[in-house]
């Protein structure tokens, strides 16, 4: 009986190894034929991360080419680190790769289910400490997902609050005054909820007048910590080039285009350097077969950095984008992709631009900068789903004459 029972037990314990060792390979071996560095059980390539930090995935299309493996943990992602495959894997082949891939870890978090949304500009009276921080801050929550706090009245978060409400009372005067126009049409985004919950395909408890409210908020908001972001970066590396200074002063004074700053600032510190995607059917991208939810990521990052297409990428060049230069001519048109591509590309962008450049015209209209002493060197950013200075960007403020 007892050498039944062990029998038994050592057959269990080698169908769990087997299907150990299937858990761990299966993953990897759909892409086997996709070039990477070799794998350690479990964390695949965190160590790389670890150890190259940002420039990780730099440096191994330096080694293994535009297109490659990446194991987080035992989930491999396709790289790719070119720009004819980005349109391909954007463009071309969209229909085969439709869909945004997120982990669960962000799919879960608050900030991709919309309970809050940020906005950094913080701007301190340069009369009385001449320091400007260009750092996040919480904005507020629209009323549907308001959270309890206490706020001291006087506090910046007591101000924060208290501009928060009158904007949610705005908006849900907007929302109030769309719902009582009936002939408002669909050309936009609210007309086209509201048409949806009085259509009779839609449960009313769907639409509900907070949750059309929320998403009016989030539309309003949800890119306002890129957006400021870039425009805290484009500050910052303006004031460390005087030259670029000048000439920016320049146009705006006389009304003129200032593209070329915002484009090399979004290139210099790009927001978000990962596009994320994923396979709806087996495809082949870059000469590899790759099977249904293999998830492919565009490494634009890399490709803002290439000096193939940017020569001395780590330098602020704004007159790499004038489009007389040789430069602009011969560049591929889809290296520079701070806001993704194909139809998954961001819908705001150009409503992102122009806040960027109304934001530059009246700052620069009245103001000069400079790094402040206070300020670390070099810059510490911090990488999560977008990029972020560490420690805000303090910059010294001078009223121009």
């Amino acid at each position: 009986m007892a050498l039944g029972y062990e029998a038994v037990q050592s057959s269990d314990g080698g169908a769990e190894g087997i299907w150990s060792v299937v858990y761990l390979y299966e993953p990897y071996w759909k892409v086997r034929r996709v070039p990477g560095p070799p794998t350690v059980p479990l964390v695949g390539h965190l160590p790389l991360m670890a150890k190259y930090g940002p420039d990780v995935f730099s440096v191994l299309a330096k080694q293994y080419g535009p297109i490659f493996r990446f194991h987080m943990g035992r989930q491999p992602l396709i790289i790719v680190a070119d720009a004819e495959l980005c349109k391909e894997v954007g463009i071309k082949k969209f229909k085969d790769i439709p869909n945004r891939s997120i982990p669960s870890p962000i799919a879960s978090s608050h900030f991709i289910k919309k309970v809050s949304f940020h906005q950094g500009f913080k701007m301190v009276d340069y009369e009385k400490r001449d320091i400007i921080c260009l750092s996040t801050v919480t904005l507020g929550k629209p009323r549907a997902f308001q959270a309890d706090s206490e706020t001291n009245p006087g506090t910046m978060d007591w101000k924060v609050e208290r501009t928060n409400k009158k904007l949610s009372g705005r908006l849900d005067e907007i929302v109030s005054n769309r719902m009582k126009d009936k002939n408002r049409g669909s050309k936009d985004f609210l007309s086209q909820i509201l048409s949806a919950k009085e259509s009779q395909n839609v449960a009313n408890n769907v639409f509900t007048p907070d949750y059309i409210s929320a998403v009016t908020y989030e539309h309003l908001l949800a890119g306002s910590a890129t957006t400021s972001f870039t425009l805290s970066s484009i500050v910052y590396l303006v004031a460390g080039h005087q030259d670029v200074e000048k000439k920016l002063v320049a146009e705006i004074d006389g009304f003129g285009p200032h593209d070329q700053v915002v484009k090399e600032a979004m290139r210099f510190y790009i927001v978000s350097p990962l596009v994320a995607r994923e396979t709806s059917k087996e495809v082949e991208i870059g000469g590899y077969l790759l099977p249904k939810g293999t998830w492919v990521w565009l490494a634009v990052g890399v490709l803002a950095k290439d000096p193939k297409n940017f020569p001395d990428p780590d330098k602020f060049i704004p007159e790499r984008f004038d489009p007389n230069c040789e430069e602009e001519k011969q560049r591929h048109p889809y290296a520079l992709l701070p806001f993704g591509i194909g139809p998954r590309a961001c819908v705001g962008q150009k409503f992102s631009i122009q806040e960027i450049k109304l934001s530059l015209i009246h700052l620069y209209r009245k103001y000069t900068f400079r790094h402040s002493p206070t300020m670390e060197n070099p810059l510490e950013l911090e990488y999560g789903i977008v990029l972020n200075f560490k420690h805000g960007v303090k910059l010294t403020v001078a009223k121009r004459t």
